[in-house]
Formats: C-alpha cells, sequence, structure tokens
C-alpha cells in the first residue's frame, strides 16, 4: 500500500471502527483510545526522505528555497528571487479539490497530477501575476493567467477582483508558448515535481498527526498529553 494511501486508510479506520458496548468504558475512553491507537500507528510510518537542513535527500532545485514555516500554514511553499521578482510557488493535489474523493482515488495517477500555483511579484507594482498549472512528473501545462493584487501571504486560490483573462487554450498558440517559456525561465518546470509531491506527502502525515491529538484533547482536556509520542 502505498504511503499516501496507508495514510487516508488509517484514518477511515479511526471513524468506521465500531465503539464497544462494554460498560466499564465510557465513550471518551473509547474514543481516546482510538485516536491514541492510529496515532501510533501513523506516527510509525516512514515518510519519504524530506530533509530541508541537511543532507536534503528531496530538494528543490536551486535557487528556489522552502518558505520557512510553510508546513504549519497553507501559504506558499517555495521562494526565489529572479531578477527584481520574487517568485512563490504554493502547491496541493489535483484530486484534493475535486469533491467527493476516497482512498481510492489515491492511485498512481492521481498522486502524480499536482495543482501548482505560481506567484510572481514586482516591486512598485500593486498586482502580481498569477499563474495556475497542473504538474506531472514529466510535463507541466498552464491552466490560466490573471493579474491579482499583491497578498503577503501568497495564498494558494485568492479570488482575482478583475477581468481575470480568456479561457487560456482559447489564447493565441504563440502567447501560449511564449508563456510556458516565461515560466520556464523562472526555473517553473517538472523538476520541481519530486520536492512538491514529496513535500505533500510529509505536509499529510504532520497534518494527521495532529488532527489525532487536538481532537483528543478537545474531546477531554483533561487528557492533555494521552498522544504525545
Amino acid at each position: 500500500m502505498r504511503w499516501r494511501k496507508a495514510l487516508v486508510c488509517a484514518a477511515q479506520r479511526l471513524v468506521s471502527r465500531p465503539f464497544s458496548s462494554t460498560a466499564s468504558y465510557t465513550v471518551n475512553s473509547i474514543i481516546l483510545r482510538s485516536l491514541k491507537d492510529h496515532y501510533l500507528e501513523v506516527s510509525k510510518m516512514t515518510p519519504p526522505p524530506l530533509d530541508f537542513h541537511i543532507s536534503q535527500k528531496i530538494s528543490p532545485p536551486s535557487p528556489y528555497q522552502v518558505v520557512k514555516g510553510a508546513l504549519d500554514t497553507g501559504g506558499p511553499v517555495l521562494r526565489r528571487v529572479f531578477g527584481d521578482e520574487v517568485v512563490n510557488v504554493s502547491v496541493m493535489r489535483m484530486v484534493d479539490i475535486i469533491p467527493g474523493g476516497s482512498a481510492d482515488d489515491y492511485g498512481n495517477d492521481n498522486i502524480n497530477q499536482l495543482f501548482v500555483h505560481v506567484d510572481i511579484a514586482k516591486p512598485g507594482q500593486q498586482d502580481s501575476l498569477h499563474l495556475l498549472c497542473g504538474m506531472y512528473p514529466d510535463a507541466l501545462g498552464i491552466h490560466s493567467v490573471s493579474l491579482r493584487p499583491k497578498a503577503e501571504s501568497g495564498g494558494f486560490l485568492a479570488v482575482p477582483s478583475k477581468y481575470h483573462g480568456p479561457v487560456f487554450e482559447d489564447v493565441d498558440e504563440k502567447i501560449r508558448d511564449a508563456l510556458h517559456s516565461y515560466i520556464e525561465e523562472r526555473g517553473i518546470n517538472e523538476s520541481l515535481f519530486p520536492f512538491l509531491q514529496a513535500w505533500l506527502y510529509v505536509k499529510d502525515h504532520r497534518n494527521l498527526l495532529r488532527w489525532f491529538k487536538t481532537v483528543g484533547t478537545f474531546v477531554n482536556d483533561s487528557h492533555q498529553g494521552t498522544l504525545q509520542a
């Protein structure tokens, strides 16, 4: 079973696990015990070898750098300077934004499809250039291009306040090719894929562990520390 699918299945087993009818257990204690069991199960899983500080077994191509604190936020993952521009890159899986997804959706094809949001900002400009791209292990395609107000967070799916441009497929082929060359020049291509995919795995792992702990604390705050590893 793939690492990502194992995480999803662990969470689903927690939800589907039937409560014991043993009178000696309260509902709270059953929930807390189940949360702890699944927390320990997930904590033993080994994420991809993503090391941001030392060996960098899977690292972003230079000169991109990991945005500090990005694992704990919904903002950009990677950043670089290109001339006087600041380029931010955010990422999520295509399957994660399709309603009704399940563990079975995390097959090899789906986990190899990423949405990459590129934000290019210039000094003195009120707007930044936003490009939404589909990224695969061996290719990258642009879905849309728009100008949007700069935001400190560089949020992934900021809503445009102005006309956000034509359907990209309807744009003249020469312009499409030129825009692909434009982002390629800034290092936006499939070479980012291995790092971004591993990044999502590690973030999923951290988020699921945090979820087990915070739900347990909410159910019974007198058990704080129960789910500590």
